[in-house]
């Protein structure tokens, strides 16, 4: 997540992640401290299940982290979450629930790893929470659900 602003969508993704097995890194400045009751009552006791990292910036995120592939979600794709096939060690980058990844950001990035959700025509976008829900789970279905039950 690319500075979150709001505790209870990283709480929500916290517990998703806890739940699906992936890791969460959050890339600063964060719009609140980790402290917050509101984050920690979104994410219930699974804090302490997930595997959460925080980085200075996007450049240290991608150099500890070293995805094979960088997936930016964005209303601005071209490409549909869909028709992508991930792989296990690939990444999700969710911008700022306010206003979304930078352009620098997205310019960095080939048209095709910018991925959008669809949508029914005149929406704006979801909740940054449902959309990290929507990719991390079409991406473990495509994985079989490895490490499920």
């Amino acid at each position: 997540m690319y500075q979150p602003e709001i505790p209870p969508n990283t709480g929500n993704v916290i517990r998703l992640c806890a739940n699906v097995g992936a890791s969460l890194h959050l890339i600063h400045p964060l719009g609140f401290s980790m402290d917050e009751p509101r984050l920690r009552r979104a994410g219930l006791d699974y804090r302490e299940l997930a595997n959460v990292r925080e980085y200075p910036s996007l450049e240290a995120c991608l150099t500890a982290a070293r995805p094979h592939r960088l997936y930016a979600l964005t209303t601005r794709g071209t490409t549909t979450l869909y028709a992508t096939e991930f792989h296990a060690d690939d990444a999700f980058l969710l911008g700022p629930e306010t206003r979304g990844l930078p352009a620098e950001v997205l310019d960095a990035l080939p048209p095709d790893a910018k991925l959008k959700i669809p949508l029914r025509p005149h929406n704006r976008s979801l909740n940054v929470s449902n959309a990290a829900a929507v990719a991390l789970y079409e991406a473990w279905r495509q994985l079989g659900f490895d490490g499920s039950r």
